[in-house]
């Protein structure tokens, strides 16, 4: 005889019910039951709803007897027992897809925008240029992870120099989210110079890009794949304020290649051109600090700076971001390896090492179901313990990253 089967509402469902429309479901669900059953109707009272209300958000038959006291009538209990295992058999595909869902790692990629495919007229091209970063600040987090205020500065001690970050007392360190602002700065420039390069090399006489330029809030958040509430319109203005604020030291040591000390801001300044109706930012004038345009515009060759993923800026925790930016750094197309203690001491972290250890072990195995862009992580066996193995997984991933190897590095 084939088993009997009800089609069963997920339990996240049957949870967002009120009392009263949990009892007529499952007195429904009993009276599904009785017809496939031949059995007569049976009507349960308060007590066997009450007890059929838990089993079936827990599915235990422990609930059906609550510490083993008995329904008095037999028959009732009887027919309450068939169909909780009827219940039990019966699993939906649905409910049985929520029960896994709530077990699995989280997502390590947050959901893109509902309209992130879709270009505004009032966008730039910039929006399609490729998502750069300066490849001297990527095996460091110039910023900190978390979206908490912090006023402590970072400092980091490399093999050719010390690179300190500070934010200002009233607005505190720039986080890894503002940093996506400078990144849209970065890419904006290089854009305008492969721009002014195209028209040189046609024989036109273009000039200099500017080191202002007007950026409108949507496309900002539009190139940072956010959406556009009116709670990112507040947020941006607060992240030009601690990206203002925010001062990078380098500092160099005796023996390593660079030669003067470097104190520098991530903007140089910002103001508001324009608001919307609502009071949000509309447009942005920002002033593009020298050593950023010298990097881009003045420097000799190839700028030192690297593309990112565009899934770059869908990663939700600060580790995660800080970890794909060292690996597109240090691993390129290839691999790269860091003990786990040099992993918190290149991401500035304010937590003590075990507490690093078990968020970096956690990222590492939501990774294994939600992969970061490009990169897959695991743990290998290190000399003087566990090593953070960051290896490319794209075409090529065997080979060593020549573009890579032709930078110089600060590590």
């Amino acid at each position: 005889m084939q088993p009997i089967k009800l089609d069963l509402v997920p339990r996240e469902a049957f949870a967002a019910l009120s009392l009263h429309e949990r009892n007529d479901y499952l007195q429904k669900l009993a009276e599904e039951f009785s017809e496939k059953t031949n059995r007569p109707t049976f009507i349960f009272d308060k007590e066997a709803l009450a007890r059929l209300r838990v089993f079936y958000m827990r599915r235990s038959f422990a609930d059906l007897e609550r510490g083993g006291v008995k329904i008095a009538d037999a028959e009732l209990a009887a027919a309450l027992r068939s169909l909780g295992e009827t219940i039990k058999g019966s699993e939906h595909k649905a409910d049985v897809i929520a029960m896994l869902k709530a077990e699995l790692p989280a997502p390590v990629l947050r959901e893109a925008p509902a309209d992130d495919s879709q270009l505004s007229l009032f966008v730039p091209v910039i929006f399609d240029a490729p998502l750069k970063d300066d490849v001297n600040l990527m095996d460091i987090a110039p910023f900190t992870m978390s979206k908490n205020r912090r006023l402590t500065l970072l400092r980091y001690e490399l093999k050719d120099c010390i690179i300190t970050v500070a934010g200002s007392g009233e607005h505190g360190l720039a986080t890894v989210f503002d940093y996506d602002i400078f990144l849209h700065m970065l890419s904006y420039l290089n854009e305008e110079v492969r721009r002014y390069r195209n028209e040189e090399a046609k024989g036109l006489r273009p000039g200099l890009p500017s080191q202002v330029y007007r950026p409108s809030a949507s496309h900002i958040l539009k190139f940072c794949r956010r959406s556009s509430g009116g709670k990112q319109y507040k947020d941006l203005e607060a992240a030009l304020d601690r990206l203002a604020g925010t001062r990078l030291k380098v500092v160099p040591l005796n023996g390593g290649k660079r030669r003067e000390i470097m104190n520098v801001p991530f903007i140089d300044k910002y103001r508001i051109v324009s608001e919307t109706a609502s009071g949000h930012i509309d447009q942005v004038e920002i002033h593009i600090p020298t050593w950023v345009y010298d990097l881009v515009v003045r420097g000799k060759g190839a700028p030192h700076i690297l593309t990112l993923n565009p899934d770059y800026f869908l990663i939700s925790q600060g580790l995660g971001r800080m970890v794909y930016r060292l690996a597109r750094r240090a691993a390129g197309r290839s691999e790269a390896r860091y003990s786990i203690a040099e992993v918190h001491k290149r991401s500035g972290s304010p937590q003590a090492l075990p507490q690093f250890t078990q968020m970096l072990k956690q990222l590492v195995a939501n990774a294994k179901v939600f992969p970061l862009p490009d990169y897959d992580l695991d743990f290998v066996g290190g000399r003087v313990g566990q090593l953070l193995r960051m290896r490319y997984r794209g075409e090529g991933g065997d080979v060593a990253n020549a573009e890579r190897a032709a930078l110089p590095l600060l590590d």
